[in-house]
């Protein structure tokens, strides 16, 4: 299970730019759950983690299924919300190896450097509105 983080400011869709197997990959700041973690409190830490930013999830966006061929398969938990402050000095996560701001166009054309498909998919139903409260998320919101 994994989390992810959509923030839009200006028009413009926060990412990373993260070291993977496949070379550089764009991506929401995300990651997996840590042991006894809520939902809410991974998609704070890992945003964190990977921008130095801290972050107000405001609604869910979408709960999503990704398989990896011949791999595991994920479900990932995608949240809409407010950028808060920056840690000036917090190192980025280990293979992060910067933020880059990017709009819906930008986003599109470099998909072939996406992570996942979902790097797309969740800014296009971000844009068309789907938003969910979090109380949705029935015990994982501490």
């Amino acid at each position: 299970m994994t989390v992810a983080a959509v923030v839009e400011q200006a028009g413009r869709f926060l990412l990373v730019e993260e070291e993977t197997d496949d070379g550089l990959r764009y991506n929401q700041p995300a990651g997996h759950l840590d042991p006894g973690e809520s939902l809410i409190a991974a998609v704070q830490r890992e945003t964190v983690e990977e921008t130095a930013h801290g972050f107000e999830p405001r609604a869910l966006i979408g709960i999503y299924h990704h398989q990896v061929p011949a791999g595991p398969a994920y479900i990932r938990f995608t949240f809409c919300g407010e950028l808060g402050k920056h840690y000036e000095d917090h190192a980025l996560d280990t293979g992060i190896v910067r933020t880059v701001w990017m709009t819906r166009d930008e986003i599109r054309a470099s998909a072939a450097h996406h992570r996942t498909p979902l790097v797309a998919r969740c800014v296009e139903d971000y844009l068309a509105g789907h938003r969910y409260p979090l109380e949705l998320l029935r015990g994982g919101l501490g």
